[in-house]
């Protein structure tokens, strides 16, 4: 892998990660830019103990714009996008329109391909492990930054998960705090560890969905993919590398190449779940299924406040989920979700599963 590191014309970082050594970037951003103005704060909500950033200036962020001013498609020409190079591999920059900016953190924009009309799922094994370098760079350059607390590597897929830019690609957010959801994983880490003289939950929760088995999707020599006991979402897979890591950093080699195959496996299935492969009922024709692919790692600020966790304590994983629950219906966060927090899940684990596994790949 090559990475080259450049500016765009309002001073705003861009990176070309590329599978060649040999590739030379030295396009430079025309366009008559003015330096970028962001208003980000973050606000703690004083009865629920979290944070909420306030980002007014994003309000003028790019709506679905057509395929021909796709400003993440490489600049042709006098069509000036935010990439100056008239192709790429994978490129990561800083968000225009950031949710968290400055002292409140940082946001990236990751393009995993310069291919307008494909997706991740199209990618070769090649393309997704120049992906995986990318967000392990990003996760280690952005652990850093004083203003960066955890890093979160995430993609959006879809129209119906409120994306407006349908060009592949993902988003990389630098939090400076430790999210409420991660808290929460290691309040309950912390727990279990007191409560069972040293266990670690993770380490448990992918014991039993082994021994059990009803509910695991695909299985490789080093890693486990499974629909949890308790998934909150129709359609919902965990990852998890067989070896314990508490982030993208710590993956070995052998985790590192077998990830491709598992990951494209996965989305695949993911896109056929309701077009009536593998027997089911559904009928063809269905779009895409929109998803959200999360990376869960651990904080890389104190961790005080958990007694008895340390980082090595975390377990990084995948969280791959799709908020449609059958085809042409979507499930939406009423009132027990939104309200009180409380998912009402239509479709059991154990059949989503079954599903997951019945539009494997021949």
């Amino acid at each position: 892998m090559k990475k080259t590191s450049t500016r765009l014309a309002d001073g705003r970082e861009l990176i070309y990660y590329d599978s060649g050594d040999d590739t030379v970037r030295d396009a430079v951003d025309r366009r008559p830019l003015e330096p970028t103005v962001t208003s980000s704060q973050v606000r703690r909500d004083p009865l629920l103990g979290d944070s909420v950033a306030i980002a007014s200036h994003r309000q003028g962020r790019t709506y679905h714009p057509p395929a021909n001013e796709c400003p993440l498609c490489p600049s042709q020409g006098d069509r000036l996008s935010e990439i100056p190079d008239s192709s790429y591999d994978v490129v990561v920059f800083e968000n225009r329109f950031p949710s968290l900016a400055g002292d409140s953190g940082r946001c990236e924009v990751v393009c995993f391909t310069s291919d307008h009309d494909s997706s991740f799922a199209d990618l070769t094994e090649e393309q997704a492990g120049l992906v995986l370098e990318a967000w392990t760079d990003r996760t280690a350059e952005l652990s850093h930054l004083p203003s960066v607390e955890q890093v979160f590597c995430f993609e959006n897929r879809g129209e119906e998960i409120g994306v407006t830019l349908g060009h592949p690609h993902g988003q990389i957010y630098g939090y400076p705090f430790t999210t409420p959801r991660t808290a929460l994983m290691l309040r309950s880490l912390a727990a279990h560890k007191e409560a069972t003289g040293g266990e670690n939950l993770f380490d448990d929760v992918v014991a039993r969905e082994l021994a059990e088995g009803d509910r695991i999707v695909l299985e490789t020599e080093r890693w486990v993919a499974f629909v949890p006991y308790a998934a909150h979402w129709p359609y919902e897979v965990h990852l998890y590398p067989k070896r314990r890591v508490p982030d993208l950093l710590g993956l070995d080699e052998e985790a590192r190449t077998e990830f491709p195959q598992v990951y494209l496996e996965l989305l695949r299935r993911f896109d056929r779940i309701f077009d009536g492969s593998g027997g089911g009922k559904e009928g063809e024709g269905e779009p895409p299924t929109p998803y959200i692919a999360a990376w869960h790692q651990a904080p890389f600020g104190a961790l005080e406040e958990f007694e008895g966790v340390s980082r090595d304590d975390f377990a990084l994983h995948l969280e791959l989920f799709t908020i449609r629950r059958t085809s042409g219906k979507l499930k939406f966060l009423a009132g027990s979700e939104s309200g009180m927090s409380v998912f009402i899940n239509d479709v059991p684990p154990e059949a989503a599963a079954q599903r997951l596994r019945e539009v494997a790949s021949s």
